[in-house]
């Protein structure tokens, strides 16, 4: 995936005729950082950077998710933010989480859509990331071999 999305991110800076410097300098990161995604080098990048790049590119934010794995499909829609290794468990769990549908504040006044929406945008791509370090890292457990 870390080299598919490289080569979208290659294939987008250089056809908004951008160098990875300049890039860099639009979205506030490093050059270096740049220049491993692209080689697949580094992993795919976070949500937060992914923003940073939408903005810096004018591409949707979730064009990025969507090319990053973050998302399979990019309608916007819950189940459609499901990655393919999400087991059933994993899918209740991120129901759950955006069940709560509590009303949205900052500083005591109401969100509106578009920003409830980049907020959700932002959460999805958080919760399914631990998700997937928690499974990478998590030990497996073998039942009489303690």
């Amino acid at each position: 995936m870390a080299e598919e999305f490289g080569y979208y991110l290659r294939q987008l800076r250089e056809g908004k005729g951008l160098t990875i410097n300049q890039l860099a300098a639009l979205a506030g990161i490093s050059g270096a950082q740049i220049s491993r995604i692209e080689n697949g080098l580094r992993g795919v990048p976070k949500p937060a950077t992914l923003r940073k790049i939408a903005e810096a590119t004018d591409v949707s934010y979730e064009e990025l998710m969507g090319h990053a794995g973050y998302l399979t499909e990019t309608e916007g829609s819950t189940e459609g933010s499901v990655p393919a290794w999400a087991t059933s468990k994993d899918k209740r769990d991120f129901r759950q989480m955006l069940e709560d549908d509590g009303e949205l504040m900052f500083d005591g006044i109401p969100l509106n859509k578009e920003d409830k929406q980049r907020i959700k945008d932002v959460l999805t791509g958080l919760f399914w990331e631990a998700k997937q370090m928690n499974k990478r890292t998590k030990p497996k457990h073998h039942p009489g071999k303690e």
